[in-house]
């Protein structure tokens, strides 16, 4: 794979990431859910940028955490040009190049979303609106895809949890984030075809 495919790879998921965020944003208030099927909704909320909705506490834990990622960023950047120039398995580069496209897709909202979108609460928010609800890399990403495959309660019968609500699978997320779990995916199924072991030039 060369840098020109693995680029239109990340454009063409950045365009779909941001697109489907920003009708999110300006077409749904917080907490807003449209049900597609029974087991998939569509689910507007907004998370500090880590996963499980984690956030790093105090003041400027969501300045930390964006510079953090804006350094990471880089370093999977280079991560990828380097396996281009080596010549690596298609499969390392797919892998990479999902995983910085979409690392990428969920930058781009710390950074740029605090100040061109107003809050969201009680109301649809507007772009590159008066009254921003943040400042710059302190802006929040937005997910929407929601896959509750089984809601309900479970039977009496299991241990401890027996008789209380049980959501599989409960995570809310964004296309962004399918990219980095498809490429980490990737480099686990296919570890070997990724990282090679090169052959020993001598023998014992």
């Amino acid at each position: 794979m060369s840098l020109k495919k693995a680029g239109f790879i990340i454009i063409l998921i950045l365009l779909v990431d941001q697109i489907s965020k920003i009708y999110i944003k300006t077409n749904f208030q917080l907490g807003e859910a449209v049900e597609v099927f029974s087991w998939f909704k569509i689910l507007f909320i907004e998370n500090e940028g880590m996963a499980w909705g984690a956030k790093i506490p105090g003041t400027h834990g969501k300045l930390i955490l964006t510079v953090f990622r804006l350094v990471a960023i880089v370093g999977i950047g280079y991560w990828l040009w380097s396996s281009v120039q080596k010549k690596a398995p298609k499969v390392l580069l797919w892998a990479i190049a999902l995983i910085f496209a979409g690392a990428l897709g969920n930058i781009i909202d710390s950074v740029f979303y605090g100040v061109i979108f107003n809050d969201s609460y009680g109301q649809v928010a507007t772009l590159f609106a008066d009254e921003p609800y943040g400042e710059w890399l302190k802006g929040k990403v937005v997910d929407m895809l929601y896959f509750p495959l089984y809601d309900g309660i479970l039977p009496n019968w299991i241990p401890i949890w027996g008789g209380e609500r049980f959501v599989f699978f409960e995570p809310v997320f964004n296309i962004a984030d399918m990219a980095i779990s498809t490429g980490f995916g990737l480099l686990l199924v296919f570890n070997k075809k990724a990282f090679p072991k090169t052959e020993k030039s001598s023998k014992k």
